[in-house]
């Protein structure tokens, strides 16, 4: 049955994981679910106070890393509040349009038809807007897998 139990959390892990490019999944949720999976499964003992106050942090850390990478690029490259929330409704919208694609094209297209229709930017100016949330998002994309990673790797080294 121990067997049962690590392919569950190790599938809660692996679509935290996965969360970093389709981002409707849960990453966060997965993730604390595999750590609160094994406490479950197995013992809690290991996660003593400073486990989760660590956990916690990089937890914070997480979604922090996709509003700050967000606002960087988009306002690095001369964007705006329209660019940030056409760039954020593009990276929701565009997996689901243009498969595997769309997690670029549209945070992209987001931002830059939000900065052409409501700031009335003009085209060069707003596709280096869209231009700066593909950079914000890849840039999130990497700081996110360098916490998670640290995560797991620290989950391991108390169990």
């Amino acid at each position: 049955m121990e067997f049962v139990y690590w392919i569950i959390i190790g599938v809660l892990f692996v679509g935290a994981f996965a969360s970093l490019v389709v981002p409707i999944l849960p990453g966060v949720l997965l993730m604390l679910g595999g750590f609160i999976l094994y406490g479950l499964f197995f013992s809690f003992e290991p996660f003593n106070w400073l486990f989760w106050s660590i956990q916690g942090l990089f937890v914070a850390l997480l979604f922090g890393a996709d509003y700050v990478a967000n606002i960087i690029g988009v306002k690095k490259y001369g964007g705006s509040k329209a660019g940030m929330w056409g760039s954020t409704i593009g990276l929701l919208v565009g997996p689901f349009v243009i498969p595997i694609l769309g997690i670029l094209v549209g945070p992209f297209l987001g931002a830059a038809l939000a900065e052409l229709l409501f700031n009335k930017k003009n085209l060069n100016e707003a596709v280096k807007v869209g231009f700066g949330s593909v950079v914000g998002f890849v840039s999130s994309v990497v700081t996110k897998g360098i916490i998670m990673t640290i995560m797991i790797v620290y989950f391991f080294i108390l169990i």
